[in-house]
């Protein structure tokens, strides 16, 4: 009987997990992209007003940060997000498990370009690692991991020798 009432819960549970994934349904918005502020920090319009985003899941080399020099492959990775993104119509995606927004009020969001989770394939290319803020869980994190150790097997970006040789946090 008390194995029964397990099984039992465990499924509850288990369609309570169910239920409550399809309630909260990712949120997504069309936006414009005014301008790229680095590769992984975005400026749209959204509502009528400037607001900045930060791609989830994803960190790319500095080249703004003020107190560290441009990093290893940096500029390779805001000059291929800034050709990629600027001036395109794109669609932000939520994440039900992250915060709305960051400490720096900058909206935290995937980015689709043509359909495309444009967030991981700036992992797949190499200019980009997998990025997991204070071990929080986010919707697409093993994709994430997987395509970071796939452009690391493939020498891709900044996993190249001849570039950084996974070592972005050397000067560029």
């Amino acid at each position: 009987m008390r194995k029964l009432a397990r099984v039992l819960l465990g499924l509850v549970v288990l369609i309570g997990f169910v239920w409550f994934k399809n309630q909260s349904s990712l949120s997504s918005q069309q936006v414009t992209v005014l301008k790229v502020i680095d590769g992984d920090t975005i400026e749209v319009s959204l509502n009528g007003r400037e607001q900045r985003v930060r791609l989830i899941g994803v960190d790319t080399p500095e080249t703004k940060d003020p107190r560290l020099v441009v990093q290893c492959f940096g500029t390779e990775a805001s000059q291929y997000s800034k050709n990629k993104l600027e001036g395109k119509q794109i669609t932000l995606e939520s994440d039900p498990y992250v915060a709305h927004y960051d400490k720096y009020q900058r909206l935290l969001a995937y980015v689709y370009l043509d359909g495309k989770n444009f967030n991981q394939e700036l992992i797949e290319q190499g200019y980009a690692h997998e990025y997991t803020y204070d071990n929080q869980l986010y919707l697409y994190q093993a994709d994430f991991k997987l395509s970071e150790e796939l452009a690391r097997f493939k020498n891709q970006g900044f996993w190249n020798e001849q570039t950084c040789g996974g070592n972005t946090k050397q000067p560029a």
